[in-house]
């Protein structure tokens, strides 16, 4: 392998720019591709920015999955896999090896998911790849990453537990990135309870062995998941504490807005999704550079209006607090007045009983001089605080009638 003009080409790469090492690894990938010849190195990292070796198989097996985005190319990029990549059962390859065989088997899902193959078509398939529980188990993550793009939550459910393909993945389906997938399913389908799926997402999530696949998985869960009590809070947590764990990771600042948004901080879902727009990689095909970048200016577009909305309802609010408030004291007045018109209408009604009373005895009765005078100073006195109440009365009815606008200034002329 030394002596391979395709290995010491990749080898001379300058790794430190970027343009070209894209470029000489995908020249090399359609090259392979169309010799009809499979990578011929070995994959000894996971460094998808800076391993030739590593960019340019993965360009290739993309080429391939494109042409015939099958299980069967996908069993075919397992066995390589096994034979070029990581050492899987050394404990330095072990991570690396999960690390390409997730990346791949669900990135290569999600730019063939308008492909997606038929139960049958499954079937037929399953002849030729059940020999093996470690291609069985990257061919069953490649097809359900399909259906996980395609948001087909109850086809997922039913893959992950019934078909042939994923029970040959043995023990495989015990690893957090398959309970991620069945924890997905369970989280969007309504036929399922949703005890059951947050039983799920738990054990994926807090699994020692999680991976920033499985991680991915769960939050990308709960995004998806039917409406429940406390998503927003819940969504919002785990991809903070993700987000802290990989802050490189711009999928993680994307779900971190998405959580915020549901939770209504308008202001850090927008700073969130900023962050998710800068982290986004501008190079390289892989990355889908044009539809993530669609995808988190419509969710920026999204929290935008969300705000606005937001505060032109506290806008809103805060002027009903305010009509609410005129409105008791309006209510406190006329309560007040209606309780003055009443003391008016009984000190008024005594006055004129009084003078009612008395009048005749004043003018038509036998009284001496000296009672009669007596009876009208009374008569006069009683008339006097009926006059001073009624005054009284009348600016404590008309005290509380709204002032006329003052006229303001125009302002001054530039």
């Amino acid at each position: 392998m030394e002596g391979n003009p395709i290995v010491a080409r990749l080898r001379r790469v300058a790794t430190e720019d970027s343009r070209e090492l894209d470029r000489v690894c995908e020249e090399v990938a359609r090259s392979l591709r169309e010799t009809g010849t499979e990578p011929p190195f070995r994959v000894t990292s996971a460094d998808f920015a800076a391993d030739p070796f590593l960019i340019c198989a993965d360009r290739y097996w993309r080429l391939r999955f494109l042409e015939h985005p099958t299980v069967r190319t996908a069993a075919a990029c397992a066995s390589w896999l096994q034979a070029h990549g990581p050492a899987a059962h050394e404990p330095s390859g072990a991570a690396q090896h999960t690390e390409v065989l997730e990346k791949w088997a669900l990135g290569y899902a999600f730019i063939t998911r308008d492909s997606e193959e038929t139960p049958a078509e499954i079937a037929e398939a399953c002849g030729d790849l059940v020999g093996s529980g470690d291609i069985a188990y990257f061919a069953t993550l490649y097809h359900a990453g399909k259906l996980r793009a395609n948001f087909r939550f109850d086809e997922l459910h039913g893959f992950l537990e019934s078909s042939l393909l994923a029970l040959a993945a043995g023990p495989h389906r015990g690893t957090p990135l398959f309970t991620a997938l069945r924890a997905f399913a369970a989280c969007g389908s309504r036929r399922l309870t949703a005890e059951h799926a947050a039983d799920l997402l738990d054990h994926a999530w807090y699994s020692p062995q999680r991976t920033v696949h499985t991680v991915d998985l769960c939050l990308n869960a709960l995004a998806a998941a039917t409406p429940f009590p406390r998503q927003g809070e819940l969504l919002r947590d785990r991809a903070h504490e993700a987000a802290t764990q990989w802050p490189e990771n711009h999928i993680f600042a994307l779900r971190l807005a998405t959580g915020l948004h549901l939770c209504r901080e308008y202001d850090e879902a927008l700073e969130a999704i900023d962050l998710a727009l800068a982290l986004l990689p501008a190079i390289g095909t892989r990355g889908s550079h044009r539809q993530l970048q669609e995808q988190y200016l419509a969710k920026r577009e999204l929290i935008l209006e969300a705000r606005r909305r937001a505060a032109e309802n506290a806008a809103h609010e805060e002027r009903w607090r305010r009509q609410e408030a005129t409105y008791r004291k309006v209510e406190a007045q006329l309560n007040s007045t209606t309780g003055h018109l009443l003391t008016m209408v009984t000190v008024f009604l005594a006055a004129i009983a009084f003078i009612l009373s008395t009048v005749q005895l004043t003018y038509g009765g036998d009284l001496p001089l000296g009672d009669r005078m007596l009876l009208i100073l009374g008569q006069g006195t009683v008339m006097l605080a009926f006059s001073g109440l009624l005054v009284l009365g009348t600016h404590l009815l008309l005290r509380y009638r709204p002032r006329p606008e003052q006229p303001q200034d125009p302002p001054p002329a530039d």
